[in-house]
Parts: structure tokens; sequence; C-alpha cells
């Protein structure tokens, strides 16, 4: 079943933002793998979003995409709403982490502004959703994370894990479960060369042994954090 227009808007818009912020192409084998349609079907969509008023996206086929500053503020208000009601479903109505995303991307494209802002006062205006993905202001300021995929860090860093960006349900749940989560504090023990396997110890007290845990490479560039000074 097709998605009502809105809804695939919306869904196009927040994907091409999200792969621009995650340093990645917005082109539309990048766009199709992740909305789950086929080149095709982004294709068209690119060439509506393009010829919309006002125009949402620069197109140029073979090129790729860009929001224009309509679309951006438009991206940023979807992921608004969207980081908000995870919020609320993980802190007021318990779901876990792992349940929050699939939820969130049906209720975000049905829920007004004034609902929005109720839940925001709500919720006491959070800086970051329950993955640590930086909730955007009703002005549509989108904090910068400062924060560095573990894999960037020498071994024997010790630091706070920050953000967890992926949408993975088994691998949250695994994640979960093993300690690593936004707060968790983290040893790097070692990152193999040839992209082997990212190995942690997770501190959970300093009287307590950490667990090890060995992660692959794609997952450690997912986990961001900063470094931990304290004892």
């Amino acid at each position: 079943m097709r998605k009502h227009s809105k809804e695939a808007v919306e869904d196009y818009l927040k994907a091409i933002y999200t792969l621009e912020q995650q340093g990645g192409s917005a082109r539309t084998t990048a766009l199709a793998t992740r909305l789950g349609v086929t080149p095709g079907s982004v294709t068209d969509m690119l060439k509506r979003l393009a010829a919309a008023e006002p125009r949402l996206v620069t197109y140029t086929p073979h090129r790729g995409v860009s929001l224009t500053p309509a679309g951006k503020d438009r991206a940023i208000a979807v992921l608004r709403r969207h980081r908000l009601v995870e919020t609320f479903l993980h802190e007021i109505l318990h779901y876990g982490w792992d349940e929050i995303h699939a939820e969130a991307d049906v209720l975000e494209h049905h829920v007004s502004d004034r609902f929005i802002d109720a839940l925001d006062t709500l919720l006491k205006h959070p800086g970051s959703d329950p993955h640590g993905d930086p909730i955007p202001t009703a002005d549509g300021e989108l904090p910068k994370s400062l924060y560095a995929p573990i894999t960037s860090l020498p071994s024997g860093t010790t630091l706070v894990v920050k953000r967890v960006r992926s949408h993975d349900d088994d691998l949250l749940r695994y994640l979960a479960e093993k300690g690593i989560r936004p707060g968790a504090r983290l040893r790097i023990r070692e990152i193999a060369p040839a992209g082997g396997p990212v190995t942690v110890d997770v501190i959970t007290t300093l009287s307590q042994e950490p667990t090890t845990v060995a992660l692959s490479t794609e997952t450690a560039i997912g986990i961001l954090g900063s470094a931990h000074t304290g004892q």
C-alpha cells in the first residue's frame, strides 16, 4: 500500500537530511536503501519535490539531491516531531529504546505543532532522545554533535557514550543487554586492523569487573562518545 503523499514527502525530506548530516551522499541508491523503495520510485519523488511550490529540493540526475532552505526547515520539523514522540514513548509510556523508532515513524505524520509543543513542555525540553540524537528546538535550531565515533579514539581511552546511531531493533536490544547506551562508560580495549572487531570494556562500578564486548566496525562507528576525565 502506498503512503499518503504528505507522509511520503516528509519521509524523503527526513531521509535526505539525515544522510547529509551523517556525511553520506543523498543519492538515489542511498535513499532507495534507506527508505526500502526502488530507485525508480526515488527518482520520481525527487522530481516531484524539485517541482513543488515552494521547491523542496535541488535535484540533478546522476549527481544526487540537496535540500532547499524550505526543504531543510520541513525536514527539521519532522525530526523534532519524531524525536519528541520517541522520548515521550520511552519516558512516559515506558517503551523500550528498541521499540520507539517504528512507532514514532507513524505518529510523526499525524500530530499537530500544538501537541508537539505540549510534549516538549511535559518532557521539560529534552536536548536529545533516548538514542542520544539531538532534538531540534521549536525555532528549528539543531544542536551540533561534537561527539566522535569510538573508532576514532585510541585504544585505552575511557569514554561516556553520548549517542547510538542505529534503528536496528535487534542491535539496540543487544547493546542494551550489554549495557551500551547513552550514559554508559566504556574503555576501548582494542581496535583490530583491517575492519576487525572493536573490543570494549563496559564499566559499571569501580568495584565490579567490567564486561568485555566485541563490536563490529559498523556498529562501533555508530556509537559516539566523549572522553571521560572523571574517576
